[in-house]
């Protein structure tokens, strides 16, 4: 893969400056860069999604496969079973292999020569697909992921988000493509199945793209790191893994700091310089003179001086609730629920405490989503109450960010007609978006920036029991941070599902709740470990 002098921009926002970069056809990539450098659009360019101003990527005659972070599937209507069948097109190329057949029978022997190119070329695809094991490859890679056997019969619509992602993951990996584009691939996977991912993608026999928060599973499988730089709007490519691709920058950017105090002294001299020739005597022809030419050579080094990166500082939030919560905002007692057939919660209880952090955690499918779109309302009961106490309010952190105005601004989505725009703006600086940011519409957003916007209005309503569905899943490392830091601060209480251990350790998590047990035990980073570790090696 070769990209020659990319060029795009939106309006007034430059996203790549004659950018370039060179790939190999087996390397392992990771793809960084600070939030709104390009790197969900540097893939969107690559699947001819997004049309580039200026510039071109090379592809060759590769096969894509991309696993978006927001998971939309056109067909939720479908069968899990026929939704991964259909990564592998065997039936419709046996089909036209036995018209080619039917057809060379017939025609005469002009016709027959394109009709045997046809057939070397469909059963040169189906030997690609390993078509006389392409079933038993398939439950092989179900088997390893732990997609449970018994959900290949149930609808699309059906599933959790966390098995809507990876049941797209494993189809995307059984459909063999040469060039495999990842973003964010491990926000829905349990440690186990994260495990097999990271080791199938070691060994995997194409070129891999991934935009990752985990910086570990980075280290694990990349052998380059594609590096977005926002400020210069330029692309570079580092050999080695995450940990070396990081060390080389921090040098590289020291490097660039005495540099840049380097060109500021030379700029401040020739500025002394021609303040001191402008106030000299009329008469005083050469130094006049000296002047204009340092003049001249002081506007090229202001032209040409080195920017630094934007540091921002960041407005105290009030994260004061509104209301005083009661001294136990919510109480469960015996909740059940389930689709069809299939019992999701079963006999659930529990009981909050005022201004407590409370983390709801198990694999993927057994219904911690689900348990929190009980608790809002979404989902009703089959069994059991949900209680709250008469001051309770809450404020609802979804995954698939349904409360957005997607045609609106980010400052409409936040405005809620009481604060001025200058309030919300410093507000916003607080979730990473600065100047001109607050009027991008939400359809042009990220699933990052989305999530920044949804964490923002979340704390905004002031609420006093907020209950987040996992709200780091799109945030790079040091945007989770941040926005860690402004959680830390909240003065509510928390029910949260999270798989992210250090954003649970920065909010201070006090209880566990683990399903599908429906024990509830004190939190603490061994025993977390602990259940992680259990995840690992349970077996399928």
């Amino acid at each position: 893969m070769k990209g020659s002098n990319l060029n795009l921009a939106y309006g007034t926002e430059i996203i790549y400056k004659d950018a370039s970069f060179q790939l190999n056809e087996l390397d392992k990539v990771g793809v960084v860069g600070v939030n709104g450098a390009g790197k969900t659009t540097l893939f969107k360019v690559i699947l001819k999604k997004e049309e580039l101003d200026s510039g071109k990527i090379h592809l060759g005659n590769k096969r894509l496969g991309y696993l978006p972070q927001e998971i939309l599937l056109e067909d939720e209507n479908i069968s899990v079973l026929d939704y991964l069948l259909s990564a592998r097109p065997i039936k419709k190329l046996e089909s036209e292999l036995a018209t080619l057949y039917e057809k060379l029978a017939i025609e005469d022997e002009k016709a027959q020569k394109d009709i045997y190119k046809k057939l070397e070329k469909t059963q040169s695809l189906l030997e690609y697909y390993d078509y006389y094991h392409y079933e038993t490859i398939l439950l092989d890679l179900l088997e390893h992921m732990q997609i449970d056997i018994d959900l290949l019969d149930q609808k699309l619509m059906h599933l959790s988000g966390g098995q809507k992602s990876k049941i797209a993951f494993a189809r995307l990996l059984y459909a063999k493509p040469d060039i495999l584009l990842l973003d964010e691939p491990t926000n829905h996977l349990d440690e186990k199945t994260k495990d097999f991912v990271t080791s199938y993608l070691k060994k995997y026999k194409g070129m891999i793209l991934i935009i990752s928060h985990d910086t570990a599973f980075l280290d694990e499988i990349v052998g380059k790191i594609l590096w977005i730089d926002k400020v210069s709007k330029t692309i570079n490519v580092y050999s080695g893994n995450y940990t070396t691709y990081q060390k080389l920058h921090e040098e590289e950017q020291k490097n660039k700091e005495k540099r840049i105090q380097l060109q500021e002294k030379e700029i401040e001299r020739l500025e002394k310089f021609v303040k001191k020739a402008k106030e000299a005597s009329g008469t005083n022809h050469k130094l006049k003179k000296q002047g204009k030419d340092r003049e001249i050579k002081l506007q090229k080094k202001k032209e040409n001086l080195e920017k630094r990166d934007k540091a921002y500082q960041h407005i105290k939030l009030d994260l004061t609730p509104q209301k005083t919560g009661g001294k136990f905002p919510l109480k469960v007692n015996n909740l059940t629920f389930g689709y069809d057939k299939r019992r999701i919660l079963n006999n659930v209880s529990f009981t909050i405490e005022n201004k407590e952090r409370f983390l709801v955690v198990g694999e993927n499918g057994v219904g911690k989503s689900t348990l929190l779109k009980l608790l809002v309302g979404k989902l009703s009961p089959q069994k059991g109450t949900i209680w709250y106490a008469q001051n309770t309010t809450i404020a609802y952190y979804a995954q698939e960010f349904e409360d957005l105005q997607i045609e609106k601004t980010i400052l409409e989505n936040i405005d809620d007609g009481k604060t001025s725009d200058k309030v919300l703006r410093n507000i916003l600086s607080n979730f990473l978006f600065y100047g001109d940011d607050v009027n991008k519409k939400i359809s042009s957003l990220s699933p990052g920036e989305k999530a920044r916007v949804c964490l923002c209005k979340v704390l905004l309503k002031r609420a006093n029991l907020l209950i987040l569905d996992e709200p780091t899943n799109h945030l790079d490392v040091e945007t989770e941070q941040v926005i860690g830091k402004n959680f830390q601060d909240y003065q509510g209480t928390i029910l949260m599902v999270s798989h992210n251990k250090e954003f649970t350790k920065t909010l201070g998590i006090n209880r566990m709740l683990i399903l599908p047990l429906g024990k509830i035990v004190n939190y603490n980073e061994e025993r977390l470990d602990y259940y992680n570790h259990i995840n690992r090696n349970k077996q399928p």
